[in-house]
């Protein structure tokens, strides 16, 4: 077994939801509720050591529910693997989950860039605003439902 997958079940019992492996490659879906605290110990853990966050990705899953979705791409130098950390947030309104800055200080761009195109909040972002449109642009770009010809 993996040992991302090991940590988690051993330190965060009935976090991990589901585990794909695909190619060489894991991804592991959790609760949000922890999210912080799971980065942090994969972060941490000597047998993980995943400390460069590659990449966060925003995902809207529409006409599923739960509709977003928030993945966190991690790879270890150490170790040399990587794994996909994904989670599903349950409101489709104004989808949000806690800031991972804290974790890892690059995920202030890809959580503000998730927040601009998507409208998934992180609590605790130190600077949440648009990053890539306009400060008074109207919607969420990439979200499924947006209309095709703008607001």
């Amino acid at each position: 077994m993996n040992a991302a997958v090991e940590l988690l079940n051993r330190n965060f019992p009935g976090e991990v939801v589901e585990v794909k492996e695909f190619r060489g490659e894991t991804q592991i879906t959790v609760k949000p509720g922890r999210i912080v605290d799971i980065c942090r110990a994969l972060r941490d853990g000597p047998e993980t050591s995943f400390r460069y966050l590659s990449a966060i990705a925003g995902m809207d899953y529409l006409p599923q529910s739960p509709r977003f979705g928030v993945v966190y791409h991690l790879y270890s130098h150490k170790n040399k693997n990587r794994v996909a950390l994904k989670t599903l947030l349950e409101d489709d309104v104004a989808p949000a989950i806690d800031s991972v800055v804290s974790v890892w200080s690059t995920a202030n761009w890809h959580e503000r860039e998730a927040y601009d195109l998507l409208g998934i909040r992180f609590k605790g972002h130190p600077d949440l605003r648009r990053i890539l449109m306009p400060a008074n642009w109207v919607g969420h770009p990439l979200r499924k439902d947006y209309p095709l010809k703008g607001m």
